[in-house]
């Protein structure tokens, strides 16, 4: 009977050395998907820039005179 436990123990712990090795080897291939997606966010958020950047000065001006004229009417509608 001792036997027979040695060798259920031994071939559990086999189990268990495989199970180790797979969840090492996803642990580091996660690892690296998380470092190629990293990259790839931070390429994009370089990439990215904010919507006034590609407009003139005079544009941002004419457009700031159109959003202040919009909140006037809204204003003037709410005081009604």
């Amino acid at each position: 009977m001792n036997e027979l436990h040695k060798e259920t123990f031994k071939h559990l712990l086999e189990q268990i050395r495989v199970q180790v090795h797979q969840l090492k080897k996803r642990n580091r291939d996660l690892s690296k998907e998380n470092q190629r997606l990293r990259s790839k966010l931070n390429e994009v958020h370089k990439s990215q820039t904010d919507i006034f950047s590609n407009i003139s000065e005079s544009e941002r001006i004419a457009m700031k005179h159109q959003v202040n004229g919009l909140i006037e009417k809204i204003d003037r509608q709410l005081n009604e």
